[in-house]
């Protein structure tokens, strides 16, 4: 196995040639903070909360998806990251409907306590306030869009783990949405195996189990990871 030697906030790390900047930082411990990030399945750079400075180059990059090298110098936490992170969960709040209060998943929420890491106290943006759509027509889990940050991690985890390819993306700007099948109520979509594991993989609120009343909501991210180990080692063939 390879392995490079780097820097990271000023600590030497030897990491192994193919991992990632933030495979290496939390490998010694150093946190980075990160939203579509999820164990077990593809990274894809999307919320961009991850951005690092490396010496010599001069632009941000993304540390989920920067492969390490030999001699890089990276730094995970200026003023400058700070501040830029904390736009960026500005932003997320005020694009969205996300009234904590009276969610789901309130205290049990990874965006709830992105705002918390950064120092988020308000958005100095002004709030969309969009129309969205809940869709309840699953027999099991429902979909509040207004919870949705546009993750994708429902999308991998569905695809790389399930096999069942229900989610995906459609339309762009403001129209932008998560859609089932090809944009049905997620009930009428046969692909779907009702296995929950989108649901666990959700950071906010934004797919949730019937029956779940505000805060009531939680997640198995082991299971998920188990899922994923299993079958990359082939413990079983479904």
């Amino acid at each position: 196995m390879a392995v490079v030697t780097l820097t990271i906030d000023g600590v030497a790390i030897a990491a192994e040639a193919k991992a990632s900047i933030l495979q290496a930082a939390r490998s010694a411990g150093i946190a980075i903070p990160t939203l579509c990030h999820l164990e077990g399945v593809s990274d894809v750079g999307g919320c961009r909360l991850c951005v690092v400075e490396v010496a010599g180059i001069n632009k941000l990059l993304p540390a989920c998806v920067t492969q390490v090298a030999e001699g890089m110098a990276v730094q995970t936490n200026t003023p400058t990251l700070q501040s830029y992170r904390r736009t960026l969960v500005e932003l997320l709040f005020a694009e969205g409907n996300h009234v904590c209060s009276v969610c789901v998943a309130n205290n049990h929420c990874e965006l709830q306590d992105m705002a918390t890491t950064v120092g988020m106290d308000h958005s100095h943006f002004a709030y969309q306030f969009p129309k969205r759509d809940v869709d309840v027509s699953h027999e099991k889990f429902g979909l509040d869009r207004n919870r949705c940050i546009y993750c994708t991690r429902c999308i991998r985890v569905c695809d790389e783990i399930e096999g069942a390819r229900v989610w995906d993306i459609a339309f762009r700007g403001e129209r932008v949405k998560l859609i089932a099948g090809l944009d049905q109520p997620w009930g009428d979509v046969e692909a779907c195996t009702s296995c929950g594991k989108c649901v666990d993989a959700c950071p906010t609120g934004a797919l949730f189990k019937k029956g779940s009343t505000v805060a009531e909501m939680t997640r198995d991210r082991d299971r998920l990871q188990f899922l994923q180990s299993a079958r990359e080692e082939h413990q079983w063939t479904r």
